[in-house]
């Protein structure tokens, strides 16, 4: 991995160069675990002219959530309490004769971002801008690995709920039990706090889990990731408790299938990002429910679980292949309840069989 971690940092020095720029600091944590393998508690790393280096606060502890240090990489440790790792870096960049340094503007702080000027005076700080999120946006396969691996812990934890007696049990248990299962299948952790809504709650975008038990007849929709060595995947089903479904919840259900079955078809290569989010959600608006939908209809996952691109009306791009992101509508009643579907794929051309499904738990309406 070391050669992959140096490859990725010798693209971004490429890319400042053409933009005339001789070193980079990168301080957003996914962004460093990206380029460096790891991302210690305020680590910071200076991309230079020559040689790369991290610094550090505090010296790596090699937890699963700092991920694993690139062995090649030089690792400078502050001494002193309180000492800012940009400021240390961006002094480095000025002593081994960089004439300017481009910054993460959208995660430095104003007054970082002053610090880090005081310190180099005579560096022309520049905006990287989402250099290295864009560069995060297609995977290789070992990311795709770890994906994959990351999918089959999930659909592990929601295969083993659904065979457990549910009835009576409360929004908040089961989302704990969820999580637990996570971590015993080889999580690292869940990908983001688990979402388990039952009767009026379900179908609701990142609801937070709630008392209400569980009672006959309700939708429960379950929202759940695993993070398997920093990277996160997602999956969403919902389910019909204890009895046959009711025609409002096969009909809304049908729906929402449908939906998520046209969004996920448009995921191919060269496909524009809004095109992808249009053919799932003019399914739903043309049932009525155009106003209440979310915003998007999908997103990218990978270091974090909402990342680049969205499936968005207003996105603009293109997929590439290798892109993993989520397709998830959903529909809510306020009162009544609602659906979400929400699978994680990866981009795929035809020619390799089209979108890879790696959440592959069962879509069909069950009656638990």
């Amino acid at each position: 991995m070391s050669d992959v971690y140096a490859a990725r940092r010798g693209l971004l020095r490429e890319r400042c160069a053409a933009a005339g720029n001789s070193a980079a600091l990168i301080t957003r944590p996914a962004n460093v675990r990206y380029l460096a393998g790891a991302s210690p508690l305020g680590a910071v790393l200076l991309v230079g002219p020559a040689d790369d280096e991290l610094f550090c606060a505090a010296a790596p502890t090699g937890e699963v959530d700092e991920g694993r240090l690139d062995e090649g990489l030089a690792l400078s440790l502050l001494g002193g309490p309180g000492a800012d790792p940009a400021v240390a870096a961006a002094d480095r960049a000025a002593a081994v004769l960089a004439d300017s340094l481009a910054v993460e503007e959208h995660h430095l702080t104003v007054a970082r971002h002053r610090a880090v000027r005081s310190v180099a005076p005579r560096l022309r700080l520049a905006d990287l801008g989402t250099a290295v999120e864009q560069q995060r946006l297609v995977k290789d396969e070992e990311e795709i690995a770890c994906l994959r691996i990351a999918a089959e812990i999930a659909d592990q934890a929601l295969g083993e709920l659904l065979e457990s007696i549910l009835v009576g049990r409360t929004e908040r248990h089961l989302a704990l039990e969820l999580e637990r299962r996570l971590v015993d299948h080889g999580a690292d952790g869940p990908a983001f706090p688990t979402s388990v809504g039952t009767g009026p709650h379900s179908g609701r975008s990142r609801h937070r889990p709630s008392d209400r038990r569980v009672e006959e007849g309700d939708f429960l929709s379950v929202c759940l990731g695993a993070n398997y060595r920093g990277y996160r995947c997602e999956i969403g089903r919902t389910f019909v408790i204890g009895t046959t479904p009711a025609d409002w919840q096969i009909e809304l259900y049908d729906l929402v299938f449908a939906a998520q079955r046209a969004g996920r078809e448009a995921l191919l290569p060269g496909a524009a990002y809004r095109e992808v989010d249009h053919a799932a959600r003019s399914v739903l608006d043309s049932a009525g429910h155009g106003e209440a939908l979310a915003g998007c209809m999908g997103h990218g996952v990978g270091l974090e679980i909402d990342e680049d691109p969205q499936l968005a009306p207003t996105a603009m791009g293109k997929l590439d292949a290798c892109v993993p992101v989520t397709v998830e509508p959903g529909v809510h009643l306020p009162g009544r309840g609602g659906v979400r579907i929400d699978d994680t794929l990866v981009v795929r051309p035809e020619a390799d069989g089209g979108p890879e499904l790696l959440t592959i738990t069962t879509k069909e309406l069950l009656a638990l």
